[in-house]
């Protein structure tokens, strides 16, 4: 790895801003473009989504009134996928796409299976109850401790369930999102 001498002052990787070596200086620098796509992959790739799914919630963002980049992620987090993450019954957005899919979840008392359906204010959203003893929800719930549920959000842990009070606003989304580039890369 290191070795000893970065356990002093000397160390070259501490003391400069870029790797040893004969290609430790690469171009660092990304074009508008370039950063116009990782912010866009990066988005992607948080909400797991493949590209035409992800094209066609920015065409839907793009059609509502108000501002594209905002809708974009209104629309990301009113999916059911991350509804149920942020209500902590999954740790990850793709554990949560998974028991989903899996048909754990009850949306206002029906079953739903669909990880892209939009969630609308005031439905509920309830584990059900054969899934209540799954092992991956419990140990979510029990870490939920250290995360905190959004405002516009309620979970009733004893029940298994949670209500959407209101639809996020971007206020209510802490994620490092700059969705500005991703508007300037669909509208080119």
């Amino acid at each position: 790895m290191k070795g000893d001498r970065c356990f002093s002052e000397k160390c070259a990787v501490e003391r400069r801003g870029y790797p040893p070596g004969q290609h430790g200086q690469g171009r660092t620098r990304f074009s508008d473009y370039g950063m116009q796509l990782r912010e866009k992959q990066k988005v992607k790739r948080m909400y797991g989504m493949l590209e035409n799914q992800f094209r066609r919630t920015y065409a839907q963002a793009s059609r509502m009134k108000g501002r594209s980049g905002e809708n974009l992620l209104i629309l990301l987090e009113r999916r059911l996928d991350n509804v149920v993450f942020r209500l902590g019954f999954a740790t990850s957005r793709a554990e949560a796409r998974q028991l989903v899919r899996h048909g754990h979840f009850l949306v206002n008392g029906r079953k739903a299976s669909t990880p892209s359906m939009l969630i609308r204010p005031g439905w509920k959203i309830s584990l059900r109850e054969k899934s209540q003893k799954v092992e991956r929800v419990t140990a979510a719930l029990e870490t939920l401790e250290g995360r905190s549920v959004p405002a516009w959000l309620e979970i009733d842990k004893d029940n298994f369930e949670g209500t959407v009070k209101q639809l996020p606003v971007r206020e209510d989304i802490t994620l490092p999102i700059e969705e500005q580039l991703i508007v300037e890369l669909y509208s080119r």
